[in-house]
């Protein structure tokens, strides 16, 4: 009788994000669709199911806090065209939106 430690991995499987390829879509729309006002949250739903570190969850958090408190502070006037504050956000979604696609990639390993 063989034993059944031997054909057990050596490590446990790293836990996964998306069941599907729908989930992968929806969680990679969450910060386009909220316009970057939920751009933390795929990052902290990885955190709790542990596909990552919890303090890159937090990273995006106080990310997502300081773009859009230095977006506010440096144009607090909603008639302003300074182009900043957005060029900040557009920069905020695309970021979290390609990092959310990226969760389940083993290739990648910075965080998990």
């Amino acid at each position: 009788m063989a034993s059944p430690y031997i054909s057990q991995p050596l490590t446990p499987p790293r836990p996964r994000m998306y069941a599907t390829t729908v989930a992968k879509v929806v969680w990679t729309i969450v910060p386009i669709v909220t316009l970057g006002l939920a751009a933390a949250v795929p990052f902290v739903v990885a955190a709790v199911k542990g596909v990552v570190k919890p303090w890159l969850a937090s990273t995006y958090i106080v990310a997502e806090i300081a773009v859009f408190s230095i977006a506010i502070a440096i144009n607090p006037d909603p008639d302003s065209s300074s182009p900043v504050p957005g060029f900040l956000m557009t920069l905020l979604i695309i970021t979290t939106a390609t990092h959310a696609a990226l969760l389940d990639n083993d290739k990648i390993s910075v965080g998990k």
